[in-house]
C-alpha cells in the first residue's frame, strides 16, 4: 500500500504546523500518491492547518494544477484581488509580484472580502539564493493573543475596506475583474455587496464591510481573519505615506480600512495586532519541488524578502464566505 511509503512528521519540536508528509523512496510522483495524500489531509488539515509535501517529483506547472484539482474542488479564478499576479494556466497564478526586497506581512488569502477560497497551494518551483521563505502561523492563536477586549472591538464593529483602483497607484481596476467592461464590474459588485463608483478621472472607487474574525464552518473555530494590518495607512513606509497623502489626500489612497461605522482604527491597536502576527510566525526554508496546502482559514501566510530568481506558484479553491 502506498500509504506505508509514506512518512509522516512534523516539521517543528513544539508544534504541528505544518506537518510534512515524504516518500520513503524519493521521486515519487506527486499525482501517483494523491489518494493516500488526500486521506492525511483529511486527517491532518482540520487540525495543524498545513500540511508541506516534501521529497515527491511534481513534473512542472500541470502536475501542480492537477494536484491540486485532484481534492474534489475547481481551481478558482484571482478575482477582486490586492495585489498583481500573473496568470500561469487555468487556476493557477504566480504568487505575488512584489520587489524581492519587500516584505508581506502575514494574512489569509482574501480576508480583505467576504469571500475566499477555504484551501490554498504553493508550488516552490525555484527556491532564491537567500531568503524568500513562505511564513505561515495558525489563526486560531494569532485569534486567542489579540487582546479580548481589542478582539470583541474588531468583531463587533467590522471593518470597512476602501480601495482606488489605477493611476499608477495601485492595481488597475481592469485587471482586478479581469475585464474592461464597466457593467460586468458593476454586476460583479452588486452580487458581492461591495459599493462602487466611478471617478471622474474614469477610475474605480469600492468600499465593502467585512469580517474581522470568522467561524471556520468545520471546526467551528475562531479565527483572526482580515486584512487591516495591511491596508491600513500605518503600513506603509512614512516617506510613502506622507507623500501619498500630499498628492492624492486619504479619500483617494489606493487602500485604505476602517471600522466598518466608518471610524478610524487605532494606530495603536493595529500595532497590538502586528505584535501577535509575528508571535505566532513560523518559517522554514523552501525545497525546489515542494507544495505546501493550507486551510486558508486556520492558517495565514507571508513572503521573507529574497535575493536571485524565484518562483513559486499557488492555486485556490473550495470557495467559501461570509453570506454562504
Amino acid at each position: 500500500m502506498l500509504d506505508t511509503m509514506l512518512d509522516v512528521r512534523a516539521l517543528r519540536t513544539d508544534g504541528d504546523l505544518p506537518m510534512v508528509v515524504e516518500p520513503r523512496d524519493a521521486g515519487v510522483p506527486i499525482e501517483a500518491a494523491a489518494s493516500a495524500l488526500h486521506a492525511l489531509v483529511d486527517e491532518y488539515l482540520p487540525t495543524c492547518g498545513g500540511v508541506l509535501f516534501r521529497g515527491f517529483r511534481v513534473d512542472g506547472d500541470a502536475a501542480f494544477r492537477e494536484f491540486a484539482a485532484s481534492f474534489g474542488h475547481s481551481l478558482l479564478t484571482y478575482e477582486f484581488g490586492s495585489t498583481p499576479r500573473s496568470k500561469v494556466s487555468q487556476g493557477v497564478y504566480t504568487s505575488t509580484e512584489y520587489p524581492p526586497h519587500q516584505h508581506i506581512p502575514l494574512h489569509n488569502e482574501q480576508s480583505y472580502t467576504r469571500d475566499w477560497p477555504m484551501k490554498i497551494w504553493f508550488y516552490s518551483v525555484l527556491t532564491a539564493q537567500e531568503g524568500g521563505e513562505t511564513p505561515i502561523a495558525d489563526s486560531r492563536r494569532i485569534y486567542a493573543r489579540v487582546p479580548q477586549a481589542l478582539r470583541e472591538r474588531f468583531a463587533s464593529k467590522g471593518l470597512m475596506y476602501v480601495r482606488n483602483f489605477g493611476n499608477g497607484f495601485d492595481v488597475p481596476w481592469t485587471q482586478v475583474f479581469n475585464t474592461e467592461d464597466r457593467a460586468e464590474v458593476e454586476a460583479y459588485c452588486r452580487a458581492h455587496r461591495i459599493a462602487c463608483e466611478w471617478k471622474d478621472d474614469g477610475e474605480l472607487r469600492t468600499r465593502q464591510l467585512c469580517q474581522a474574525v470568522a467561524q471556520h464552518p468545520v471546526t467551528g473555530e475562531w479565527v483572526w481573519f482580515n486584512q487591516a494590518h495591511l491596508f491600513h495607512l500605518s503600513n506603509l513606509a512614512p516617506d510613502v505615506r506622507e507623500t501619498l497623502l500630499d498628492v492624492v489626500g486619504e479619500e483617494d489612497l489606493p487602500r485604505n480600512v476602517y471600522y466598518g461605522d466608518g471610524s478610524p482604527i487605532e494606530e495603536d491597536a493595529l500595532a497590538t495586532i502586528r505584535h501577535a502576527l509575528e508571535a505566532e510566525k513560523i518559517s522554514f526554508p523552501w525545497r525546489n519541488g515542494d507544495v505546501l496546502m493550507l486551510d486558508n482559514m486556520l492558517a495565514a501566510h507571508a513572503r521573507s524578502p529574497f535575493k536571485g530568481p524565484r518562483k513559486v506558484i499557488v492555486a485556490m479553491a473550495q470557495a467559501h464566505g461570509a453570506d454562504r
